[in-house]
């Protein structure tokens, strides 16, 4: 065991330990003593467990991700919760004991024991965001959102005037486990019953082999002028230990396959034009591009090399950060770019009209819903699945629907 793992259970145990002050305070039942610090060393041990077995790769698993989940949802609530409460507590109590030492006759150092109703408190707000993460985990994965948006536009062909769009984006189909849940999904999305389902990347975790079971499911999703796919930066296998280049290659060529399979028609940088009455709209999409460590193999240039500059312009580009960094300062006006990635980090709160936040803020500019730059629009989807945490708390998982509106410029 490394260094790192020591001091990672170092501190696991102390917050433990420390929080334990306030079922102690509590109750005495010797029985909820043991069952605290019982569930809490298992949890620990299969977390441990279940990292270790990722050496060599990362890949994602169900059954690691429930244990991820778990453990988020057992220590956070503790750390953030309950010991900031206690330590609050302890200054208080630790200030009394000076004033009694140095600031009274007595001159005795006397420090009050914990009160039994600041406990109950910390415990009582420990439990929201306990209660939370797990409802996000067997619930919330799967209380999925249809977010309708009509955005006008002065240069929309006529021919598409009321034309419909749905979005979905990282169905990251290796997190799956329940079949019911993902077939009502899918036919959530047909119920839109749009012109064109576009879907924006992240397929799998990181093995084709992982879209197999629920091939035959998505191969039913259906739309008027068909489904358009794009890479994100999940699908392309980079997150695995590969025996070599060779396996890695066949394994992103199984999963081209498998789109094609389906039915998708999957953007490698290129385009498609969507007629309509003799007027057209151009589908651009790029592979995966973004910022940071991400993989830069999206090439905007080529994707459009045969689009005109009057063409009205949809463009699919999986990571939200390649519309400032690229979209928006090329020669090209793109009226809409559709991303997701983000997930909205499946974790934040969202009341429509008042509030819209999540911790994913602090990385991307863009990260859910509609923005505006230039006169250019984004629409970053918050995600179809889930990866990490097996689950989502106040960003749920999202089906896009668009409908592009002939008329003066709005969102």
């Amino acid at each position: 065991m490394n260094i790192g793992w020591i001091i990672f259970i170092a501190i696991y145990l102390a917050v433990d330990v420390y929080t334990f002050q306030a079922i102690k305070t509590v109750t005495s039942n010797r029985w909820i003593h043991i069952a605290y610090f019982g569930v809490s060393l298992i949890i620990l041990g299969l977390f441990i467990y279940q990292i270790s077995a990722m050496s060599g790769n990362r890949v994602m698993t169900p059954l690691r991700m429930y244990s991820f989940g778990t453990f988020i949802a057992v220590f956070m609530p503790k750390l953030f919760v309950l010991v900031i409460v206690l330590l609050g507590e302890d200054l208080v109590r630790i200030t009394v004991g000076l004033y009694s030492k140095f600031g009274s006759h007595e001159g005795s150092f006397y420090m009050p024991s914990r009160r039994k109703f600041i406990s109950t408190i910390a415990l009582g707000a420990a439990a929201i965001p306990f209660g939370a993460l797990l409802y996000g985990m067997f619930k919330g994965r799967y209380n999925y959102q249809v977010l309708k948006y009509e955005m006008t536009f002065e240069d929309l062909p006529d021919a598409f005037d009321g034309y419909t769009i749905t979005q979905i984006s990282d169905i990251h189909s290796g997190s799956f486990s329940n079949a019911e849940k993902v077939q009502y999904a899918v036919d959530l999305v047909n119920e839109q019953n749009s012109d064109v389902i576009l879907f924006t990347g992240d397929l799998v975790n990181d093995l084709a082999a992982e879209m197999r079971p629920w091939k035959k499911v998505f191969s039913t999703l259906t739309a008027k002028d068909g489904v358009y796919s794009v890479l994100g930066n999940h699908d392309y296998g980079d997150y695995y230990n590969w025996p070599n280049a060779e396996d890695k290659k066949k394994n992103l060529e199984e999963l081209k396959n498998i789109q094609a399979e389906m039915g998708w028609d999957l953007l490698l940088n290129e385009h498609r034009f969507l007629e309509r009455d003799g007027q057209r709209l151009a589908l651009i999409g790029v592979e995966n591009w973004g910022k940071g460590g991400f993989k830069k193999a999206g090439d905007l240039q080529k994707a459009v090399a045969a689009v005109g500059a009057d063409d009205f312009k949809i463009l699919m580009s999986h990571d939200p950060s390649h519309w400032r960094a690229e979209v928006i300062p090329h020669e090209n006006h793109f009226h809409l770019t559709l991303s997701g990635h983000t997930h909205g980090m499946q974790f934040g709160i969202e009341i429509p009209g008042w509030v819209r936040w999540s911790p994913v803020k602090w990385r991307y500019d863009e990260w859910a819903g509609i923005y505006e730059e230039a006169g250019q629009f984004i629409n970053v989807n918050r995600g179809f699945g889930y990866i990490g945490y097996p689950g989502r708390v106040g960003i749920w998982p999202e089906v896009s629907v668009i409908t592009l509106k002939k008329g003066p410029r709005t969102a």
